[in-house]
C-alpha cells in the first residue's frame, strides 16, 4: 500500500486512514456531514495525490489523443481542460479523465488512481502515434481546495489572477512562493474550487499555505468528497461506470464526440442513433432507507429492472438518493419505482439530477 507524501499530517489531523486504490487515504477526519457541509457552505482542502499524472507529448500528440479517447481535443486551447473518457474495445469505458493541454502538443492525462497501471497499459497499447508517454504520478501531489470561499482563501497566497480562471481552465503560476504549480479550476464537488498540482518535494509548504490564511479551512476526506459528488450525479468510475457499462447509456454523450473516428466509434454511434434498452438515473427514496450500491431495482410487481450504482443520505438534502441503471422504460423523470433493501422493498422516484442544483 502506498502512502501519500502529507500521511503523516493526515494522521497528526485525527484522519481515519482506510486502504483506497492501493493508497493510505484520509477517509474523514471531523465525521462526513460536518465535512460535507464545510465544503457546500465554507471551504475543504481534499489530498487527493493518489490520482495519475501521465503527460503524452510528440508531433501526433493531439492525432493519438483524438483516437484513444472519446471527446474532441482539437477543441482545446492552452490553459484549457477536457473531461472525457478512454472507450474499450467492447461498448464499456477504460477509464474517465481529464486532459489538460500544455502547450501544443503537450498534454496532461488526470487518471483514476485505481486504474492508472491498466491506463498506462492501454495507453502504450494504441501508441502507434510515436508519442512519448512519461508517467509522473509519483512525482506529483494534488490538493482540491473546494467551496464557496475557496477563491478567497486562495488568493492571499498567490498573485495569480484566480476570478480570471474560468470553469475548465487553468494557469501555472506561482502560489506560496512555489514555482510551476497547476492551479485548476476543477473539482468533484460541483462548488466553486481549485485543483492544485504540486511536485512532492513543495506538497508540505504548499499544504500548510493554504492552512496559513484568515479563512477557516478544514481538511476533508474521501467519504464527504463521494457524498459530494453524488449529491452533482458526478459519475464514479468502479460505481456508475466501468468496463461493461455503455458511455450512452451511462448519459455521457455529451462528451462522446462523432465528427471523428476513435476507437469503438462506430459502434457508439449506432447505440445512440438506435436508442439503449437501459440508462443512468437519480433516484430520490421516498420509503425510510437508503439504497446501496448492488441493491436490484425493480417494479411493481417485484421484477428486477435495474441496479443501484451509487447510494446516500444526502446531507444537504436530508433525504436518501440514489444513481443506478434502469430499463429505458421506466426512466423517465417522475417515474416511481422500488430498490429491494434486504427483505423489504421501499419506494423510490427518478428525479432529475443534479440532486443539488
Amino acid at each position: 500500500m502506498k502512502k501519500l507524501v502529507l500521511s503523516d499530517v493526515h494522521e497528526e489531523l485525527s484522519g481515519k486512514m482506510v486502504d483506497f486504490a492501493g493508497y493510505f487515504m484520509p477517509v474523514l477526519y471531523e465525521g462526513v456531514n460536518a465535512e460535507h457541509l464545510t465544503v457546500r457552505e465554507n471551504v475543504g482542502v481534499f489530498d487527493v495525490s493518489h490520482m495519475g499524472e501521465v503527460f503524452v507529448s510528440g508531433e501526433n500528440a493531439l492525432d493519438f489523443l483524438q483516437y484513444i479517447t472519446s471527446n474532441d481535443v482539437s477543441k482545446l486551447k492552452e490553459g484549457k481542460v477536457q473531461y472525457t473518457y478512454f472507450p474499450n474495445t467492447s461498448g464499456g469505458i477504460v477509464d474517465d479523465l481529464l486532459v489538460y493541454k500544455l502547450a501544443d502538443n503537450e498534454f496532461m492525462l488526470v487518471v483514476n488512481a485505481s486504474n492508472l497501471e491498466k491506463d498506462l497499459a492501454w495507453i502504450n497499447k494504441h501508441n502507434s502515434f510515436g508519442c512519448t508517454i512519461d508517467n509522473q504520478s509519483d512525482n506529483y501531489s494534488l490538493f482540491a481546495v473546494q467551496g464557496p470561499n475557496s477563491i478567497e482563501l486562495l488568493q492571499q497566497i498567490t498573485q495569480v489572477n484566480l476570478s480570471e480562471i474560468k470553469y475548465y481552465n487553468f494557469k501555472i503560476g506561482t502560489i506560496a512562493g512555489i514555482e510551476n504549480v497547476i492551479l485548476s479550476r476543477t473539482g468533484y464537488t460541483g462548488e466553486v474550487g481549485f485543483e492544485l498540482y504540486v511536485k512532492n518535494e513543495n506538497a508540505l509548504a504548499l499544504w500548510k499555505a493554504i492552512f496559513s490564511t484568515d479563512i477557516d479551512v478544514k481538511p476533508i476526506g474521501l467519504a464527504a468528497r463521494d457524498t459530494l459528488r453524488l449529491e452533482k450525479g458526478f459519475c464514479l468510475y468502479g460505481n456508475d461506470i466501468n468496463e461493461s457499462t455503455s458511455p450512452i447509456e451511462a448519459g455521457l454523450g455529451w462528451i462522446t464526440k462523432f465528427t471523428k473516428n476513435f476507437i469503438n466509434s462506430e459502434n457508439l454511434k449506432k447505440q445512440k442513433q438506435e436508442g439503449v434498452k437501459r440508462k443512468l438515473v437519480g433516484l430520490q427514496i421516498i420509503d425510510r432507507g437508503i439504497a446501496r450500491k448492488d441493491y436490484p431495482i425493480v417494479n411493481i410487481d417485484g421484477k428486477e429492472i435495474g441496479i443501484v450504482t451509487s447510494g446516500t443520505m444526502s446531507p444537504t438534502l436530508k433525504k436518501a438518493i440514489a444513481m443506478g441503471y434502469v430499463a429505458t422504460e421506466f426512466s423517465e423523470i417522475g417515474t416511481e419505482i422500488f430498490v429491494q433493501v434486504r427483505n423489504k422493498q421501499i419506494k423510490a422516484k427518478v428525479v432529475q439530477m443534479p440532486f443539488v442544483k
